[in-house]
């Protein structure tokens, strides 16, 4: 597997927007095994690229203030995967 160059997809817009053409290729039936693998190999090392960008973004005090008064809207149930009691310091592991 060649590298591939995913240098000129600088925002995350750009990123998804080539995700979704590579989509609609590898769906087309005249679209080749060997090209749709191609294809395969260009949208993970986009979504590799996705993934570092959104591990980089440093919001700003405001961004974090909204982000967190979403998450507190949302309530407990929503910090917790199984839905039941969320782990909280005195009860670590949570409870259903």
């Amino acid at each position: 597997m060649a590298k591939v160059d995913v240098s000129a997809y600088k925002t995350f817009d750009d990123i998804t927007e080539r995700l979704d053409q590579i989509v609609g290729d590898v769906r087309d039936k005249g679209t080749s095994l060997e090209r749709s693998l191609d294809l395969f190999d260009e949208a993970i090392a986009l979504g590799s690229k996705a993934v570092e960008m959104v591990d980089k973004v440093d919001f700003s005090p405001k961004e974090r203030a909204m982000l967190e008064g979403d998450a507190a809207e949302k309530g407990p149930e929503a910090n917790s995967a199984d839905g039941g009691t969320p782990a909280t310091e005195s009860n670590p592991e949570g409870s259903n």
